[in-house]
């Protein structure tokens, strides 16, 4: 086969090799460095492709279907700045180990160092958030081109099972497969392209991942252990389940882990809101699989006693009693499921849970109400939370059920809530649902601007700011607070709705609105409006009314 020119060749090459790897979305934002890529990715069947204007959106939208298919994604821009405006989303990735690859156009050689528009050094630009970085181009008259770019590319597939990648391909002119320029004008491309005859990637690595280790003898031989879970990619609700089943330990699992396992102890940020109640629930050892980040009063705990850290991501224990392996984890003793301990854990759990359902059900308009009647409206469906106190309420409220839940807490940025949850949709086939805050959706408005749309229903906590700043101690700075934290903004989320032409509703009714939106499809924003002057205040009575319950049933 014939190409009109090296860079064409180039990027025909590319796609290829990129879906025989296992891509199969390519989410990319206008430009004309990467016009070739561009070209050819729109004219191959086997790839989905969405066009975004704006990069930070573009590379967030990439996330979210990486994180919903468990397949490598891609993300396409041009040369310059276009580039760094995907930093944000490979500073999640790469917290997340979620398996991204980040395509930047770049110029050749002899354009760079002269003052050429729109380049800058790329090469290497995300630093250590990558998990490695590739460069390619530009494409010669070579015989030998093709297999070095199948081969580069094939390695970034493969590597990008670690956490994203970056592949860096310079052009040069032309970029299109026909040009009225004459200054732009190229020699055809005839030498061979063709990968492997069987369709298969370039280079065919098999990664059986890492062996399960056995807990150590001195955490299974006591029967008051607990298992704590957190945000980890590489285990499941379901795996940290069944540990803590084996072990006969009570199981306290953030939302972050992917969702409520069915005998989660769910009222655990409240219960050890208490000192006491800490104080009388304190285990012997701990098992803690991921970063539980969502709760002070759970962190603070397990800083007093000795635990099993399991998160292959860190480099060093996170704390003087903390002792660290990576998954997964073998459990060799006999399980004690009908344990005293966890039988304990479990009875209090259910005194909790009533008194926390019963505080909610008085209080319906409250912030931790409006999550927990969202996640209940879900079901079995995918529901994306938003950092910050989406995720928080979510864990302190949810009760345990069948939703899986998604959250960007890898580094816990406020960015990419919408463009995210659009990923979410596309990568997985199915409607999602999104929960985040008035901060969280202003900020990311943009991902509203794609085009065509999948069925995502927005659920907007608006409280006129960043609410999570009442919970820290910036809220005794009187004088300023609200001007450098609160940030009240005033904005309509109606007129932002009309405005990007979404189905727009005042949510007064949780779980019938968001089942009928889902029913009709499209997207939708439904505003919650709260006082964010009095969220404080209700999330103490919450926990104070848990602790109240469970202490009067250890006492009765």
């Amino acid at each position: 086969m014939t190409f009109p020119n090296a860079s064409t060749a180039l990027a025909t090459v590319l796609v290829d090799e990129l879906v025989r790897g296992g891509v199969r979305s390519l989410t990319l934002a206008p430009g004309s460095r990467s016009a070739a890529v561009a070209i050819a990715a729109l004219r191959d069947p086997r790839l989905d492709v969405a066009v975004v204007v704006d990069e930070r959106s573009a590379a967030f939208r990439a996330l979210g279907i990486a994180r919903a298919s468990g397949r490598p994604a891609a993300v396409l821009t041009t040369s310059g700045s276009a580039v760094a405006h995907l930093f944000p989303a490979v500073v999640e990735a790469s917290a997340a180990s979620v398996p991204m690859i980040v395509l930047s156009a770049d110029r050749p050689p002899e354009l760079h160092g002269v003052g050429a528009n729109q380049t800058i050094d790329q090469v290497g630009i995300f630093g250590s958030f990558v998990t490695a970085a590739f460069h390619l181009g530009p494409a010669e008259h070579d015989a030998d081109e093709p297999a070095r770019w199948r081969e580069t590319l094939a390695r970034a597939v493969h590597a990008a099972a670690g956490g994203p990648v970056q592949v860096n391909v310079a052009f040069r002119e032309p970029v299109v497969p026909e040009t009225d320029d004459g200054r732009d004008r190229d020699r055809p491309f005839e030498f061979p392209v063709d990968g492997r005859a069987d369709g298969s990637p370039w280079l065919d690595r098999a990664d059986s991942g890492p062996e399960a280790r056995p807990v150590p003898a001195r955490y299974q031989d006591t029967e008051r252990g607990v298992v704590v879970a957190g945000e980890a990619p590489f285990a499941s609700a379901a795996e940290v389940d069944r540990l803590a089943a084996t072990l006969g330990w009570p199981l306290i699992a953030e939302p972050t882990i992917g969702g409520r396992p069915p005998q989660t102890i769910t009222t655990a940020h409240h219960v050890l809101s208490a000192p006491d109640l800490a104080e009388r629930l304190m285990p012997e050892v701990a098992v803690v699989v991921g970063r539980p980040t969502l709760s002070r009063q759970v962190a603070s705990w397990l800083d007093r006693i000795p635990r099993l850290v399991v998160d292959p991501r860190l480099t060093r224990p996170p704390g003087q009693h903390a002792e660290l392996i990576s998954g997964p984890l073998r459990v060799e003793a006999v399980g004690r499921r009908e344990g005293g301990w966890r039988r304990r854990w479990l009875e209090l759990e259910a005194v909790g849970r009533a008194a926390l359902d019963g505080w909610l059900d008085t209080h319906p308009g409250s912030e931790p109400a409006i999550a927990r009647d969202v996640a209940h409206a879900v079901g079995d469906g995918l529901l994306f939370v938003a950092s910050s106190m989406p995720i928080r309420d979510l864990d302190l409220a949810m009760a345990a059920g069948p939703a899986r839940i998604v959250s960007n807490r890898g580094a816990s940025g406020i960015d990419g809530f919408i463009s995210t949850a659009f990923g979410l949709a596309a990568g997985s086939g199915e409607p999602v649902v999104a929960l985040g805050g008035d901060l969280a959706v202003l900020h990311d408005s943009n991902g509203f601007l794609l085009e065509p749309r999948t069925d995502v229903v927005f659920v907007v906590i608006n409280n006129d700011g960043g609410g999570i700043f009442s919970f820290l101690p910036q809220v005794r700075q009187t004088d300023v607070f609200e001007r450098a934290f609160g940030t009240p903004h005033g904005r309509s989320f109606e007129t932002l709705a009309r405005f990007h032409r979404i189905g727009y509703e005042r949510l007064e009714a949780p779980r019938s609105q968001i089942h009928r939106a889902l029913e009709q499809g499209g997207t939708w924003l439904l505003e919650a409006v709260t006082d964010r002057a009095v969220n404080p205040a209700e999330h103490r009575e919450l926990s104070a009314v848990v602790a109240a319950a469970v202490r009067e049933s250890l006492e009765g």
